[in-house]
């Protein structure tokens, strides 16, 4: 073989080589990172929040069902919950391996609740199938983050 084709081919598995370390820190980096928590009313001058009022009855609660640890556990949901591994999420699994840093989101969107994947490696099931894309829930539907499942009970 040509010299020039063995350079261009070293060349070549060397940008592979460099492709693939990218993507490995890449996706080491998204599971790394933990959401950003917000406090509503927290900063330099401005005033502290009020005390929470009455209860409100929420929009839809979810129960989790499994792992049975926390079985009974009930997430009210009125406007969003992240669901993963990270801190920042209304509902923490940081028990469960297979759930990512921020595995998804159930949100009202008008008289609808949805659940949507956020790039999770190992996927969202509504019902046991596989989600692609925001998906509507009803009441009963059984939702799983990784090994945590929850029931959708109002």
């Amino acid at each position: 073989m040509p010299e020039a084709v063995l350079t261009l081919l070293k060349y070549c598995f060397l940008a592979l080589v460099y492709l693939f370390l990218w993507m490995v820190v890449r996706t080491a980096l998204r599971e790394l990172r933990a959401p950003a928590l917000v406090a509503a009313g927290v900063g330099a001058g401005t005033a502290p929040a009020p005390a929470p009022a009455a209860p409100v009855k929420a929009f839809a609660t979810l129960r989790v069902v499994a792992p049975p640890a926390r079985d009974g556990e009930e997430i009210p949901v009125d406007g969003e919950v992240t669901v993963g591994r990270g801190g920042g999420c209304a509902l923490v699994i940081a028990d469960d391996q297979y759930a990512s840093t921020v595995h998804a989101r159930v949100y009202r969107s008008g008289r609808d609740l949805v659940v949507e994947d956020l790039g999770s490696r190992n996927g969202t099931y509504v019902n046991g199938e596989r989600i692609t894309g925001p998906v509507k829930v009803r009441r009963n539907d059984r939702l799983q983050f990784g090994q945590t499942v929850c029931d959708v009970i109002r």
